[in-house]
């Protein structure tokens, strides 16, 4: 297949690369490197031994969509671009639904006029809100407490409601949970501009003297240790549970929604320890006040991606501590 991935050398993207480019398939990447560095596609080289196309560009721009589209003959888009802090949401919502909505319809626009018909959307598990119960399924409601998790959802029904209304589509979008780690090469990660959103990154700048500590908030829910409980995936996990719904789109018209996690939640805490070993010293930390908007726990259950398409996490909260331990030693400077 001729695959575009928009957003593609971000740090999903360029993981969900390696395992295509790996797989045979031929991989167009597009990205405006607002959350990148184009020197990722020097790293992917190292690691495939291919050198895939980069387009630079906004996902707001039809025209170039659609002639990237033309131009390598696109079979099969996934759309992983798109603006993702929770808390920038918040303080400037407009921003994120004119870069969120727009870019994915302009995407569409452009697959529309180009007779491109299969895409893998990069959801959230932000779509489900607040957990009602755990393990969260896809049955699960839906909603949102942040306008980040809104432009998934409201780019979630408007894919619904564009394979209902045209059978030639082939939808599937991926809810995923926390990723992280990095490749084993230590070539590609989650290297974020600023300060990080996520815990990973910020616990690997802690261990590297970049930060002072980490600051952990809450240690009072009803957890097994008080810290908030989270299910954190590999990267190279989820990147191959995108090559698995790729393939599982050729043969299913329409719109499905999949949870892609590892089905087991850990704490603050634990990630605290576990990353910890990998450095081989205590990460230092402070307990601080809850945040808002925060809950106590959220894990997946993923048995539908089993089922579905035949894809499970593989591996361990060990694997994702150490690869991102190497990533950050080998980029940091």
């Amino acid at each position: 297949m001729n695959i575009l991935l928009t957003g593609g050398t971000g740090y999903i993207g360029s993981h969900t690369a390696v395992v295509l480019a790996q797989a045979g398939h031929r991989v167009v990447l597009f990205d405006n490197l607002s959350n990148s560095q184009a020197s990722t596609v020097d790293r992917l080289a190292q690691i495939t031994g291919q050198r895939l196309p980069l387009v630079v560009g906004d996902v707001r721009d039809e025209a170039l969509l659609a002639n990237t589209l033309r131009d390598y003959a696109i079979t099969a888009v996934v759309h992983f671009a798109g603006l993702k802090a929770v808390g920038e949401s918040v303080a400037n919502p407009l921003l994120y639904f004119a870069n969120n909505l727009h870019g994915t319809i302009a995407l569409l626009h452009a697959m529309q006029a180009t007779g491109v018909r299969q895409l893998v959307f990069s959801s959230s598990a932000t779509v489900y809100g607040n957990p009602h119960y755990l393990p969260i399924d896809e049955q699960h409601p839906t909603g949102s407490t942040n306008p980040y998790g809104r432009t998934k959802l409201h780019v979630e029904e408007m894919l619904f409601d564009l394979a209902r209304s045209d059978a030639s589509w082939h939808i599937a979008c991926l809810r995923y949970f926390n990723p992280a780690g990095a490749h084993s090469s230590g070539l590609i990660g989650e290297l974020p501009n600023g300060i990080p959103n996520n815990l990973m990154p910020y616990m690997a700048q802690v261990a590297t003297g970049q930060r002072a500590e980490l600051t952990v908030f809450g240690d009072d829910y009803p957890t097994s240790d008080g810290t908030g409980v989270r299910d954190y995936i590999h990267v190279m996990d989820l990147a191959e549970g995108h090559a698995a719904a790729l393939q599982h789109l050729g043969s299913q018209p329409g719109w499905d929604a999949i949870n892609l996690g590892t089905g087991q939640g850990y704490s603050v805490l634990e990630m605290v320890a576990a990353f910890s070993r990998a450095i081989g010293r205590p990460l230092p930390y402070r307990i601080a006040e809850r945040r808002a908007g925060d809950t106590a726990a959220c894990y997946a259950d993923a048995s539908k991606a089993l089922t579905l398409l035949g894809w499970q996490a593989k591996r361990n909260l060990d694997d994702i501590c150490s690869s991102a331990w190497a990533f950050q030693q080998a980029h940091t400077t």
